[in-house]
């Protein structure tokens, strides 16, 4: 069995730190906002469109780069993509009016839809029997979140403000250097040749019902990171510091179990793994209603631990129906995960500006589990 059979531990931490990186360049915009807010005297829904801009980008650009990974390799995509994300994360640190928030944040979600590049780059490394496991373990990146939300107030409460956003450019600069000695792409016999080629799954219904999936776990993933420090600041009257804590509570929790999620959908398959998650999710949704701290803090944890098995689960599935086209179909459904994180934070931020609280957004929540797993049960009949 050669290396590519057996896998490679080495461009899996490759691409598990460029994720990383990259989602610390995302994460910096959220766990910056108490303190921009502030700074530039905003509305809850100015607030939550700032958090939101970067989402719909990371989103939306998740297709073409997993398009582009699957014809010209993950290398030399995840290469320029981190070049692309390291300038509005400079950027950042120079905004002075509320327009210049939108547009540099925007582009700094080109970090976040990064993802896509690596599902691809890691599964070709990996046989079908421990992609589960290791596209767990890329999706781990996700602790960039949490080193930002954590980093990033503490980091400008030092050194000031615009070092909030550059230690994370400068880190990634770093990373650049490194990354273009160290990462290689597999040889892949699976690869398409054409463009057309590379479509065909996005008219079956399984990328659809998978995209509904994702909707749910990353984007309620993203959507939680990115509002926990607005919620906690604005509802519990926390400081930005002790929020941004919690909040790395939040995602080194989801991160630290997505492998699990992965090797579980490996041993019993991923949708039987959903099937429990998205009731549990439903539970958790009604403990967040609660406008208690208690219940509250049950809720965001028990959340995390579901929606992060729920997002390794998710991404076993892709390679297991969609081979050929992992980069494509992952940028499909993590384009659905994206704009799960891009909506929420709109209808929260108005439906909060109108009723002055955030429980009909965790009601939602949980009504949108309970459809997921009404699906993933017909799924799994079929299967």
């Amino acid at each position: 069995m050669n290396q590519e059979n057996q896998g490679n531990p080495l461009q899996l931490a490759v691409a598990t730190i460029s994720f990383a990186l990259c989602f610390a360049i995302f994460g910096s915009v959220s766990a910056m906002m108490p303190i921009l807010r502030e700074r530039l005297d905003l509305s809850p829904l100015q607030v939550s469109l700032a958090v939101a801009f970067p989402v719909l980008l990371g989103s939306l650009g998740r297709l073409p780069l997993g398009i582009a990974a699957d014809r010209l390799g993950g290398r030399r995509v995840f290469l320029a993509t981190m070049v692309a994300s390291s300038i509005p994360a400079v950027l950042l640190g120079l905004v002075q009016e509320y327009w210049q928030l939108l547009v540099c944040g925007f582009f700094a979600g080109i970090s976040l839809a990064c993802f896509s590049i690596g599902v691809g780059f890691v599964s070709r490394w990996y046989p079908p029997g421990r992609q589960g496991a290791a596209l767990g373990v890329y999706g781990a990146g996700n602790i960039g979140q949490s080193l930002a939300a954590y980093g990033s107030p503490m980091l400008a409460a030092s050194f000031g403000y615009q070092w909030g956003f550059w230690s994370f450019a400068l880190a990634l600069a770093v990373w650049i250097v490194l990354f273009s000695l160290l990462a290689r792409d597999a040889e892949s016999s699976a690869k398409p040749s054409t463009v057309q080629e590379l479509l065909v799954p996005l008219r079956q219904k399984e990328s659809w019902v998978l995209s509904l999936f994702y909707f749910l776990t990353f984007g309620g993933f993203v959507a939680m990171s990115v509002y926990l420090p607005i919620f906690l600041t604005q509802g519990f009257g926390l400081t930005p510091q002790d929020a941004g804590l919690r909040t790395a509570g939040f995602v080194v929790l989801a991160t630290i179990v997505r492998p699990m999620g992965g090797v579980l959908a490996d041993r019993i398959g991923g949708i039987k793994v959903l099937l429990w998650v998205f009731p549990v999710t439903f539970v958790m949704g009604t403990f967040l209603a609660c406008p208690l701290m208690a219940t509250f803090t049950i809720g965001s944890l028990g959340m995390a631990a579901a929606i992060g098995i729920g997002n390794g689960a998710v991404f076993k599935l892709v390679p297991d129906y969609f081979p050929k086209s992992v980069g494509t179909v992952t940028g499909l459904v993590g384009a659905a995960g994206g704009l799960g994180g891009f909506f929420p934070p709109l209808l929260v931020g108005a439906l909060y500006q109108a009723t002055g609280h955030y429980s009909i957004g965790f009601l939602l929540l949980s009504c949108t589990s309970l459809i997921c797993y009404l699906v993933a049960r017909k799924m799994a009949k079929e299967v």
